[in-house]
């Protein structure tokens, strides 16, 4: 079996697999992780479903994976879909049940991260909004075209260890809003929205997995001001050295996204089934008092807590209104 790590890239991971009259369905593929996640899956004969909330800039963006498609007999189609509005969602999934073609990974990609103080267009705070109740109600939704034997991917981030969910205030309406907070309650209620999929679907061999794809310089930092993120950059790196972490890499968009095929796609499935997982690995538990900076590796428990992921789930029911 090969060894991958945090250097491997898409194309390496897929290394040698015949993807043809596999379906795959993507969110936010205008940009950045998306993109190249496409691109590497058509690339090996994938059918790709990608969705973008503004067509006109992921038509431009998207050139290369169209191109991969017709080279290699995959295809590819992208759609409007907006995850910070449920009507939009619901549109999207209703209309791939009516189409009636399963599939065979689901990739939930998309996400924002330290926005200012905002809230969705039902009403929430717009990180946890978006990155964790927009991808509750599709992934739920389009659980029903899964193959047995599917997976399903979901980008958490080791952001997720600047906080945990707040399943009593997860609208900040009596928490001081901080953008970074906001973030890590997010992408730790990514990590268990995995586990909690993976819970109810593993008896008929669907399995879900969370992923931090590593430091990627990519749009999504596009709510930062550059001299404040560059900052901020540096501040973390000297602490993570400081620390005694040995210096990291930035990795390429390539190296990013080659996790999310690793767990999508190459890993075997028992290994990945609700886990978190970095550098084309499973990521290491870490102690509760673990030391560990901004660049580090390792989870905290509290993001792989069946009943954590449990209460999230009856969570995000009772505030979307839907029952899975």
């Amino acid at each position: 079996m090969k060894i991958f790590g945090a250097t491997s890239t898409t194309d390496e991971v897929l290394d040698g697999i015949n993807l043809r009259g596999k379906r795959v369905f993507i969110t936010g593929v205008s940009a950045g992780l998306g993109v190249e996640t496409a691109r590497a899956l058509v690339a090996h004969g994938a059918d790709v479903i990608g969705t973008v909330r503004d067509l006109d800039k992921a038509h431009v963006n998207t050139k290369v994976v169209r191109d991969a498609a017709a080279h290699s007999g995959g295809s590819f189609q992208i759609i409007h879909m907006d995850l910070a509005d449920l009507a939009s969602v619901r549109k999207v999934s209703d209309a791939m049940s009516a189409a009636g073609q399963p599939f065979d990974l689901v990739v939930a990609n998309a996400g924002v991260m330290a926005t200012p103080f905002e809230h969705t267009r039902d009403g929430f705070e717009s990180q946890f909004g978006t990155n964790v109740l927009g991808h509750f109600v599709l992934v739920n939704r389009l659980a029903p075209l899964m193959r047995d034997g599917a997976r399903l991917i979901v980008l958490s981030s080791n952001g997720h260890r600047f906080a945990d969910v707040d399943l009593d205030d997860p609208n900040f309406a009596n928490t001081p809003y901080d953008p970074w907070l906001a973030y890590g309650r997010s992408k730790t209620g990514d990590a268990l929205l995995a586990v909690a999929f993976d819970a109810r679907h593993r008896h008929r061999g669907v399995r879900a997995a969370s992923i931090h794809p590593g430091v990627i310089l990519t749009e999504l930092t596009r709510n930062m001001d550059p001299a404040n993120f560059q900052a901020a950059f540096t501040s973390m790196n000297e602490q993570h050295l400081a620390q005694g972490f040995p210096p990291f890499a930035v990795k390429t968009v390539a190296q990013g996204a080659a996790t999310t095929l690793w767990a999508g796609i190459t890993a075997d499935a028992a290994t990945i089934g609700g886990k978190y997982c970095e550098d084309c690995h499973v990521g290491e538990i870490l102690a509760d008092d673990a030391t560990v900076s901004a660049f580090s590796a390792g989870v905290r428990p509290y993001a792989l807590d069946p009943a954590r992921a449990d209460a999230l789930w009856a969570k995000a029911e009772a505030l979307t209104g839907e029952r899975f």
